[in-house]
């Protein structure tokens, strides 16, 4: 088990190590094939629906020519053989998307393509789009025919006027075309306005225990300070209140409290924005109380990075001590107040786990990490280090930790569960020789716990605390290392990550299961902060109460309290939940799984009351229809599988299959009258389905036009293209959400932001609200019932952000006064049946 203790430490070891480097190729490489499969999915789909087009025209084409021409039925035979295929084929594309599978990538700001990647696509794109659209011009000879009787075709689709205007959109090369409903009568003229509701972070849920350490810490104010995405969390232990510090550009790393107990000092790491330009790192030092940032530390100077950052304390903390992430974990200490580096130097090729100075004396300074503790001298403006000796004793592969003690000693913990005293020795003058200086040796070695020790907290009258990694202990010491009291954590929250004292008995713990307990060695200890420890996708809302549920990675179903900010109930199951709806009568859940597998739980109970599979890939979407009669099954096979619901959502009977899309399902909705689906695919189509009639495809889009919907978390679609920024890639956007009110439409983007715009958005370059705080791709987004808040979850950062909607003017109304319907004037658009029959199928 000690290899296992090992091993998460080398995960905290190698996220500011060598590893970044060679992760980031391979996320790169790993994204070029993506889109080189994409595109070439997107390229075949086009081919195969020029081809469906040739089979329905020849018995036309035949007609009219033979009327001409009696000669012509040979020639035409012989003319639409294109390339040996007589007949078109359908495309199966699973093999190719299990390549393909947007919930199990990495996908944040930092880890997109490198742009001279994103460029060479972008010029290989229209030559694999052109290949595929010059299919129906093959046959020179019929050329010219084949337009008149599309043309033809078209005239026919706009008779009525206005009802015949669509839009086209491009993603990637390839067309999507929109059809403009009946009550839009001139597109060109209506007006994209910023939306009046606004967005306010109202809590956070989660901590960022996994992989990073000494990060929590009490105020006097009696706050607990953390911090989790690009969020430094002050939250009231007793109050229950929390304010929030949202200076950070991307994910904070690091903490350190000023002596005075109210500056604080955070470091964030490295990103990209979206146009694949480097962010650099920096240090922000902060009033806790007003949350005003006094300065700005090393922009410009730190690389990937801020790992670990200490103020002093025997000069009232005039200088700061930061350490990057860089290969060489560059040390450096700066006069903070003057915004000046005092001194820099390498540090080791090592992981850094800690750095503090020495609480007497600002020219000492002590860091820890992978296989070393150094002791760091500054005198006349240079930094010279001398490495702990282990002499007769064991040398750990890890320091994970150190403190001072009262009496001055330094106490590290290791990964072999012991407490070193550290302490100066004479040099060796007989073995070093004439001219040695002193050393650094082990005086004492203490036996604290099974696995490593991961943190060390010294109390006020010189007491010390310890937890432990594979154990899961917390032990108190006396001040000579006598063990006094000991308790033991529950195993569901993981390893002791970190420490805090909040008032001599009462004690804060951080855990590797990113909770925060709070409780005494007497009472034991509850979870006061909770969260997921892996990539979240699934996301849902309550239809009528102020609940939600979550699930990810992790295999955890979490449901929460929006209105108490708390975790109601969790769960673990088998495989990894990836979408989840609640039924219209709110008493059951639906959870996707990551197997094709589903299961439907009792929100009350927590049993789970139906469980069925659907294929054996992962599924994207599951959505109950308006009335509950139906749920809606979208998976990676590519197909919609439809259920009738009865017994309140306790029975579950297969209804029938929606069969045509040509790439994974990534989104769908119902109609209000509960009849019609429309559906999202990875290859960017759009298809509508009578569920009602059959589970039959519409192949007449234009008919669905004026259709209303339930919801509308579709990305693709007219009513929301305006959220899709110029040049997107396909996947830049991972979800949004219409609000109940219909006013306005919040999406989640890939660099970490989420918008809101006016709904409906059916023009290119709206304007939208865009607020930060994910540290990652942000993967959904649900209003709740009232849309009193929005909720958000974040990819990789493990964080949910529950986000006040405030109102303003006549909010209520549910016309949205900033999108109006110009008079009636003519105006181009494409041809409605021109279009209508090129997107068949």
């Amino acid at each position: 088990m000690d290899g296992s203790t090992n091993s998460l430490d080398d995960v905290s070891a190698g996220s500011s190590a060598e590893f970044p480097d060679r992760l980031s190729l391979m996320e790169v490489r790993l994204q070029a094939q993506e889109d080189e499969i994409t595109l070439l999915k997107s390229s075949l789909a086009d081919a195969l629906r020029k081809l469906r087009l040739h089979d329905q025209q020849i018995p036309l084409l035949k007609q009219q020519l033979i009327a001409v021409n009696p000669g012509a039925a040979r020639v035409l035979n012989q003319s639409f053989s294109v390339d040996g295929f007589s007949k078109p084929c359908r495309l199966s594309t699973s093999s190719l998307d299990g390549l393909h599978h947007p919930v199990n990538r990495m996908r944040r700001n930092s880890e997109k393509l490198s742009k001279d990647t994103q460029d060479k696509t972008k010029q290989r794109m229209p030559k694999k789009a052109a290949s595929s659209t010059n299919l129906l011009t093959r046959s020179p000879s019929l050329e010219g025919r084949a337009k008149d009787l599309l043309a033809s075709t078209g005239t026919q689709g706009s008779r009525r006027g206005t009802q015949g205007q669509s839009i086209k959109m491009f993603i990637r090369g390839r067309p999507i075309t929109m059809y403009v409903p009946s009550n839009i009568q001139n597109y060109d003229e209506l007006k994209m306005d910023l939306p009046s509701e606004k967005l306010e972070l109202d809590w956070v849920y989660g901590y960022r225990g996994r992989d990073c350490r000494g990060n929590l810490y009490m105020l006097p104010s009696g706050e607990a300070v953390y911090f989790i995405a690009c969020v430094v969390v002050l939250y009231h232990v007793t109050k229950q209140t929390q304010r929030h510090y949202r200076k950070h550009t991307d994910c904070v790393r690091c903490l350190a409290i000023h002596p005075g107990k109210v500056l604080i000092a955070s470091g964030q790491t490295a990103g990209v924005d979206k146009d694949g330009k480097p962010l650099q790192p920096f240090v922000h030092i902060w009033d806790s109380t007003t949350l005003v940032t006094l300065q700005q530390i090393g922009l410009g100077t730190f690389e990937r990075g801020v790992g670990s950052v200490a103020f002093s304390n025997a000069d009232a903390g005039a200088f700061l001590c930061v350490i990057d992430d860089s290969n060489e974990h560059m040390l450096s200490v700066w006069d903070w107040n003057k915004n000046t580096k005092v001194v820099e130097v390498k540090s080791t090729n090592e992981t850094v786990f800690a750095v503090e100075f020495n609480p007497a004396d600002t020219n000492n300074i002590i860091t820890c990490g992978k296989s070393h503790v150094y002791f760091w001298t500054l005198s006349a403006g240079t930094l010279t280090k001398k490495q702990g000796i282990f002499g007769k004793y064991k040398k750990p592969k890890f320091i994970m930790c150190f403190v001072f003690s009262l009496t001055g000693d330094v106490l590290t913990g290791d990964s072999e569960g012991n407490i070193l005293t550290w302490g100066k020795s004479a040099a060796d003058i007989k073995t070093l020789g004439k001219g040695a200086k002193e050393t650094f040796q082990i005086m004492k070695q203490t036996r604290a716990h099974e696995g490593s020790v991961f943190t060390l907290c010294v109390l006020q009258g010189g007491a010390l605390l310890s937890g432990g990694g594979k154990d899961r202990r917390i032990i108190r010491w006396s001040a000579d290392l006598a063990p006094e009291r000991e308790c033991e954590i529950p195993e569901k929250f993981g390893a002791v990550r970190t420490i805090a004292d909040v008032d001599g008995e009462e004690l804060l713990v951080g855990t590797t299961r990113n909770a925060i307990l709070r409780g005494t060695f007497s009472d034991g200890f509850v979870a006061t902060v909770q969260g997921h420890v892996d990539e979240m996708w699934g996301l849902a809302t309550h239809p009528f109460q102020n609940i939600f549920l979550t699930c990810g990675n992790d295999k955890q179903v979490c449901v929460w309290n929006a209105e108490e900010h708390s975790l109601s109930w969790c769960t673990t199951l088998e495989e990894s939940g990836l979408c989840a709806d609640f039924s219209p009568n709110g008493a059951v859940v639906s959870v996707g799984l990551s197997t094709g597998r589903w299961l439907v739980m009792d929100l009350q109970t927590r049993e789970v009351v139906s469980d069925l599979i659907d294929g054996n890939e992962q599924l994207s979407v599951i959505r109950y229809s308006p009335d509950g009669s139906f749920v809606a099954v979208g998976s990676h096979d590519n197909f919609i599988y439809i259920y009738s619901v009865t017994e309140g959502g306790r029975r579950y009977t297969r209804f029938g299959k929606c069969t045509g899309h040509s790439s994974f399902i990534t989104h769908l909705d119902w109609s209000k009258d509960g009849k019609y689906i429309m559906s999202n695919s990875g290859d960017y189509e759009i298809l509508y389905w009578d569920v009602a009639g059959g589970c039959k495809l519409l192949r007449n889009r234009y008919e669905s036009k004026d259709r209303e919907w339930a919801s509308y978390t579709c990305v693709l679609g007219f009513h929301v293209m305006g959220v899709w920024l110029e040049g997107s890639d396909g996947t830049d956007i991972n979800a949004l959400c219409r609000s109940h009110s219909e006013r306005v439409v919040a999406v989640a983007d890939d660099f970490c932001k989420v918008h809101l715009f006016q709904y409906p958005c059916p023009k290119p370059k709206a304007p939208s609200h865009r607020y930060e705080g994910h540290g990652s791709h942000v993967t959904n987004v649900r209003f709740t019932h009232s849309d009193s808040h929005l909720l958000s979850l974040g990819g990789k950062d493990t964080c949910i952000l529950q986000w006040r909607v405030k109102r303003s003017g006549a909010a209520d109304n549910k016309d949205h006064p900033n999108f109006s319907l110009p008079p009636s004037t003519s105006t181009s658009f494409s041809d409605p049946g021109n279009q209508r029959e090129k997107e068949l199928g």
